[in-house]
């Protein structure tokens, strides 16, 4: 019994650290949550989108992956590429003028429902770079826990669970303080900034 808590402990703190770090699914719950629009359809569809790719890489998927080296490269080619683009799109947005940050608040908050999940969708299922931390690096993680790796994948989903319900909640809480112009621009600029390094790095790795 000892051997599977610790495991599901392993889990929790394993997906915690993959998954707190700023990323488009998170950038885009902030984003939705400060506009309080669609809040609960979208963390819903992200954890279940990360729940579904952690059981994926817990069940054999991470070590089909891994058997092919060349996969591996190109995902990282193209999950660098894809979070560079983003990082670049943040930075153009912290470039605009305070009527357009604030034409663009207004936007988030008028968006129909269908139209932000699809968003959540595409920026979980498109975004190659979830598939090395959630599938491959959680997969092989949890597989070296032998026996006890779906209790680790328990804990690594409960952590995504925890974190996106935490992140909207939060987000909506923020509303107030991004009425202003000028802390959109500063959120765009800090994701802009993380979004660029976490790009390069990821194809300097290749």
């Amino acid at each position: 019994m000892t051997t599977y808590v610790l495991a599901a402990i392993a889990g929790l703190l394993t997906g915690a650290g993959l998954i707190i770090a700023i990323g488009p699914q998170n950038v885009f719950i902030l984003r939705q949550g400060v506009a309080r629009a669609h809040v609960v359809p979208v963390v819903v569809v992200c954890a279940i989108s990360d729940v579904v790719l952690i059981v994926a890489g817990v069940a054999g998927l991470g070590a089909l992956v891994a058997a092919h080296p060349g996969v591996v490269t190109i995902a990282k080619i193209l999950g660098g590429g894809y979070v560079i683009a983003l990082g670049l799109l943040a930075a153009r947005r912290c470039m605009r003028s305070s009527d357009a940050i604030v034409t663009n608040a207004h936007e988030a908050s008028t968006v129909s429902r269908w139209a932000a999940v699809g968003m959540a969708l595409a920026l979980t299922w498109l975004n190659p770079h979830v598939y090395l931390d959630t599938v491959l690096t959680m997969g092989a993680i949890a597989n070296s826990h032998g026996n006890a790796k779906w209790a680790f994948a328990i804990g690594a989903c409960l952590a995504s669970l925890l974190w996106f319900a935490t992140l909207g909640s939060g987000a909506t809480k923020l509303s107030r303080f991004f009425a202003s112009p000028r802390a959109w621009r500063l959120l765009d600029a800090v994701v802009a900034v993380v979004m660029l390094a976490m790009g390069a790095v990821l194809i300097a790795s290749v």
